[in-house]
């Protein structure tokens, strides 16, 4: 798996999400890797970008994430 940066492992992680979470396991093992190398501890996501920006859809989207050892804010 190639370098990204955080913000590109977010941006992949939106196309998972709009593709029905086509291969989000993978990007979210991308997004941590990319988190530690830039020593990040929090991923910011924008609701307005999310498949199910209500509140229910961001607590399970933080469940979903935590379960993977990273912690997710939304803007």
């Amino acid at each position: 798996m190639s370098d990204l940066t955080v913000s590109a492992a977010i941006d992949a992680i939106y196309e998972s999400l709009r593709n029905d979470n086509a291969d989000l396991d993978e990007h979210i093992a991308a997004l941590k890797a990319a988190m530690a190398r830039e020593g990040a501890k929090e991923a910011v996501f924008e609701t307005s970008k999310l498949a199910q920006p209500n509140r229910q859809g961001r607590k399970l989207m933080q469940a979903y994430f935590k379960k993977k050892g990273i912690a997710i804010s939304f803007a």
